[in-house]
């Protein structure tokens, strides 16, 4: 079977924000995420999720979440979206006008008990009253369902594709503008993403909108490559590779933003990030983080004498 050219751009979605510090200890002042805002729109970001609405005493870390997002909506051009983890949270983002919420549904029954204490179909329920929300706000806002632990769960085990389908169709049939799925414990391999994907966008078509993959077992560039030749042009990558899910035992590690950007940059796939300038923003917010685990690999080794952007190709062309 031939496969579709690779996306001649992609956007990558910063995800650090709120999937890289809702796993560590470390408070990020309000101001310091910011400037980490800031930087990351002068290096070329557009979409960028900025926190989640949870209580507080659950997240500390996220608790400005409010206050970053209004800051966020003061940037032309940067769409802010913001998790959420029910209607209440939905409320929370559709007062602050986000660009997009995300409500996570977990396939696998286990780790959906741990994380949000509803069952996958009670958070499909529940994604129908946030329409329902939305439509009556007179809101923008879009509804993403983002569909975790894909590839199975540390919890759990396994994850019958066939879930992971059911449970997409039903978040579309309630009302979801669009979808994604992510591999939260990073079990996911190449051909098993072309699989699932593959089968998510007959479903899902042009709703289908994001891949979310975890580097846990050093598999998430090629993962990412798998979905791109799908077609598939949005994946979530976090700065510095931080994150992970605090109710999925050995979920660590999200795809670098910076290894992401610089390896679709060599493909000659367009991202409109400036990979230098997210290194150097990387480096600040490792120093804000100092003593929590990092990852990635262009960081130490950087930019190859031979590497040439996909921009400065198209000039010179």
């Amino acid at each position: 079977m031939s496969l579709p050219a690779f996306p001649r751009r992609v956007t990558i979605r910063e995800v650090g924000l709120r999937d890289g510090l809702q796993s560590i200890a470390t408070l990020v002042p309000t101001e310091r995420k910011f400037e980490w805002i800031r930087d990351a729109v002068a290096a070329g970001q557009r979409e960028i999720e900025v926190g989640s609405f949870v209580p507080p005493r659950l997240m500390p870390q996220l608790a400005d979440t409010g206050q970053v997002l209004a800051f966020a909506k003061t940037l032309p051009g940067l769409r802010a979206s913001v998790l959420v983890p029910n209607l209440r949270g939905a409320e929370r983002a559709l007062d602050g006008d986000a660009d997009l919420m995300i409500l996570p549904l977990s396939a696998s029954h286990a780790h959906s008990l741990a994380n949000l204490r509803k069952t996958p179909d009670d958070v499909v329920a529940e994604l129908a009253r946030i329409r329902a929300a939305r439509d009556a706000s007179g809101r923008k806002t879009l509804i993403e369902g983002g569909v975790g632990t894909a590839f199975g769960c540390t919890i759990q085990g396994r994850v019958e594709e066939s879930e992971v389908l059911r449970l997409m169709q039903a978040l579309l049939d309630a009302g979801a503008d669009r979808v994604s799925l992510a591999d939260t414990v990073g079990y996911a391999d190449p051909g098993a993403v072309r699989r699932l994907f593959e089968k998510a966008l007959k479903i899902a078509g042009e709703r289908f909108c994001c891949g979310h993959f975890h580097d846990t077992r050093g598999l998430a560039l090629v993962n990412v490559h798998a979905a791109l030749q799908l077609g598939v042009d949005r994946f979530d990558a976090s700065l510095a590779g931080i994150g992970g899910c605090p109710h999925a035992p050995g979920a660590s590690g999200n795809a670098s933003t910076e290894d992401l950007a610089f390896m679709l940059a060599a493909m000659g796939v367009d991202t409109g990030l400036d990979i230098e300038a997210l290194l150097a923003l990387r480096a600040k917010v490792a120093g804000w983080i100092d003593g929590e685990p990092t990852h990635g690999a262009l960081w130490r080794a950087g930019l190859p004498k031979t590497f040439v952007a996909p921009a400065a190709v198209a000039a010179a062309a």
